[in-house]
């Protein structure tokens, strides 16, 4: 292993892919990891690293490519979303997968994000049941393996792969694989408006029902989030939200609204109050002013996550509420211990899904399983996955797993 106290001699604040290659090059043939960043801002989300140098991308930033008529974007790993929302917004484009900001949540100050940092985390927020996440949305994408070697994969169209969709595989994969360089992601229109309509004071079941027969309408909901009291501060809210143009939008909710008569009370929020509303669900709000407390990220079946919740509650005090019609849970625990065995227990007995410890300090993160254990067969197929891609570990290594 190499001294850390030694002076690299590859520049770590990389201006060009070139830097890059050089850099990891170098990584690989004096066998030293590397931690790869942006600008901070995940830092903190899976598994704390002991690596001898840091890899800053910051330096690696600006949009290379952007025609809003072909919806199509480019830009370097190291490019504010900021930038990225602030060029989409002047001409009523977005990201559809509503990428989501976790700085409140973490401590840090919103807006730190940058593409790098949310495609290899692959966060979206609750246009995830519509639309998919981020990893939907790329393109293509320019990259240097942990071999040290500069691959291309995808393009600038959507029918453009003709073999293995590496995109794929590297997005959400936290760094461990490559060092991503230029992205190529699809946009979209911005919905004219849109509309929630909020229920009022119902139970997480009768909530879970209302959100299924509402997606299963033909309301074209982009969003079904519910807050139990406890989480809202007053009455149970359970949020659906309608986009598109704006006879089309009231239409629609006057019909949901109709179809939902027997589930509690009903308001309609407008654009304003309603773009407040899916702010906080997407950036899981109500949990961000305790930071001590553990949060959890657990995505199971729909129709289960009400019994989840009920199940862990009637063990330890947490709080609790929904997204993507339940099928996504964001849970805080009311104490120190995460409660990772009982959580993970209790998704196997309703059926499976991910459970994923999103906040803690680093000793609890180092201690215990941040993401869910896979079974045998596809540890060791990711295994190997990762040994093709970086065989010397010397990308952001045990940031997934020890």
């Amino acid at each position: 292993m190499a001294d850390i106290n030694k002076q690299p001699d590859a520049d770590l604040h990389p201006k060009s892919d070139e830097d890059v290659l050089a850099a990891v090059q170098w990584a690989v043939v004096e066998e030293t990891p590397l931690e790869i960043v942006g600008q901070g801002s995940k830092r903190a989300l899976g598994r704390p690293m002991q690596t001898a140098h840091t890899l800053d991308m910051s330096g690696l930033a600006g949009i290379t490519l952007f025609e809003p008529e072909e919806l199509v974007l480019s830009a370097k790993a190291g490019t504010p979303l900021k930038e990225i929302t602030e060029k989409l917004d002047a001409v009523h484009q977005e990201l559809q997968f509503e990428p989501a900001d976790f700085g409140p949540l973490l401590g840090i100050a919103p807006g730190q994000g940058t593409l790098g940092g949310l495609v290899n985390t692959n966060i979206c927020g609750p246009r995830r049941l519509k639309y998919g996440s981020a990893r939907d949305h790329i393109l293509g994408m320019s990259a240097v393996s942990g071999r040290g070697e500069i691959f291309k994969s995808g393009g600038r169209v959507v029918k453009n792969v003709t073999g293995y969709d590496l995109s794929k595989g590297i997005t959400g994969a936290y760094g461990t694989l490559a060092v991503l360089t230029d992205i190529t992601v699809k946009v979209m229109p911005k919905a004219e408006t849109e509309q929630t309509l909020l229920l009022s004071g119902l139970t997480d079941a009768e909530a879970a029902q209302a959100m299924a027969l509402a997606m299963g309408s033909n309301a074209e909901v982009s969003g079904a989030a519910h807050m139990p009291a406890s989480v809202s501060g007053g009455r149970a809210a359970t949020l659906l939200r309608l986009e598109g143009f704006a006879p089309s939008v009231a239409y629609r909710i006057e019909n949901l609204g109709k179809m939902l008569k027997d589930f509690g009370t009903h308001e309609q929020l407008e654009e304003a109050t309603s773009k407040s509303q899916w702010w906080a669900v997407r950036d899981c709000i109500p949990f961000s002013e305790h930071h001590e407390k553990p949060v959890w990220r657990i995505s199971c079946t729909p129709t289960q996550g009400h019994h989840i919740v009920e199940t862990i509650r009637a063990a330890t005090s947490v709080d609790a509420y929904y997204d993507w019609q339940g099928g996504l849970i964001w849970m805080q625990i009311n104490g120190e211990n995460p409660q990772a065995d009982l959580i993970r227990a209790t998704l196997k007995q309703h059926g499976g899904g991910h459970a994923t410890l999103i906040r803690a300090d680093a000793a609890t993160r180092q201690s215990t399983p941040v993401f869910q254990p896979q079974p045998a067969p596809l540890a060791a197929l990711s295994k190997r996955y990762r040994e093709n891609f970086d065989p010397k570990g010397v990308l952001n290594p045990g940031r997934i797993v020890g």
